[in-house]
């Protein structure tokens, strides 16, 4: 016999109102106070054994170069962690490395996983894996990657217009030669942020100028390294570059320096996550902040009105980035 609403009421001492918003996820219920009753309905035996009640976190690597070695992204599986707490859910964290020998097994034990419901982190993610994704039997969110096609739920950042507010806020300094930090490894959200840069500097009518382009690695030891064989060229330098990420921007900062150029004086740089270390770099670095355990929260919220209410609706939630003004930029 199934557990009733009055039996969780007295044992956890709020009313039958309460549980019952709780147990359906209505608003108006404390985080604290659903995942106690939650908990105990979960204990008691209230949910079908056949309720899905786990989140499965799984990181896509296709290098590891964005994902590894970066506070971005356990600040992101913190957001999802907790909102999985409220929700008296557990999460799962697992790893999907398609440089690993069994990938394709893994990748199928995934896609046939009907007792989790599952957040992708596709930062890494190239069109040509679709067939991941297409191939999903259970609900499913994606982080940081979008299809055209429309054919899944995604969380995303506003990258194309953050990196073109960055790059008019460049302009609006008086800058007018403004190059590209251009990460190595072009993920879609790297190339988005490149349109939002190009469509900056096509509004103002200032050309894109290819030999203010520079590659460099992802992490930032790499970017250092690639930046600081790029200075020894003698290159001529832009005024100001922005830069896919705070983890290249820093290093290439970390490479002028070492070379006699100084950050803001000679050339200023703008970066993109702000990075906890972004603030307490030298100079201080001008970036975008990304609401990290927001992305993650909004994740599974999405992932809990899906069960709830078996819609079938494909939701693209593109989430604004904040202009956080620092020390990198000089004013000309």
């Amino acid at each position: 016999m199934k557990v009733s609403i009055k039996k969780i009421s007295e044992l956890t001492g709020f009313s039958p109102a309460t549980v019952s918003n709780a147990l359906n996820y209505k608003k108006g219920v404390n985080a604290e106070t659903s995942a106690k009753i939650r908990k105990v309905a979960q204990d008691l035996g209230y949910f079908d054994e056949n309720r899905i009640t786990k989140v499965k976190f799984v990181m896509f690597k296709r290098s590891g170069r964005v994902v590894e070695n970066t506070p971005f992204f356990p600040l992101m599986i913190a957001g999802v962690e907790q909102e999985c707490r409220a929700c008296g859910m557990e999460m799962i964290m697992c790893n999907l490395d398609k440089r690993d020998s069994n990938y394709e097994e893994q990748a199928r034990w995934l896609q046939n996983d009907k007792a989790s419901v599952v957040i992708l982190l596709g930062t890494e993610l190239m069109d040509e894996d679709l067939d991941l994704i297409r191939g999903m039997t259970s609900p499913l969110v994606v982080i940081d990657y979008w299809k055209e096609d429309m054919s899944f739920n995604a969380i995303l950042i506003n990258n194309a217009d953050s990196a073109r507010m960055a790059t008019e806020y460049l302009i609006g300094k008086g800058h007018r030669e403004i190059g590209y930090l251009r990460g190595s490894l072009r993920i879609k959200p790297f190339r988005s942020r490149y349109v939002g840069y190009q469509t900056a500097l096509n509004k103002a009518q200032l050309p894109l100028q290819k030999d203010y382009t520079v590659t460099l690695a992802t992490d930032m030891d790499g970017a250092y390294l690639d930046m600081k064989r790029y200075l020894e060229t003698k290159p001529k330098l832009p005024t100001a570059y922005f830069a896919d990420n705070d983890m290249i921007a820093l290093g290439a900062m970390k490479a002028m320096s070492e070379c006699g150029i100084h950050v803001p004086e000679d050339v200023s740089v703008i970066g993109f996550d702000d990075l906890s270390f972004s603030s307490i770099s030298s100079p201080s670095l001008t970036t975008l902040r990304v609401p990290k355990q927001e992305m993650g929260r909004l994740a599974v919220r999405r992932l809990r009105d899906m069960l709830q209410d078996k819609d079938d609706l494909k939701l693209k939630v593109q989430v604004c980035t904040q202009f956080i003004e620092r020390e990198s930029v000089r004013n000309l």
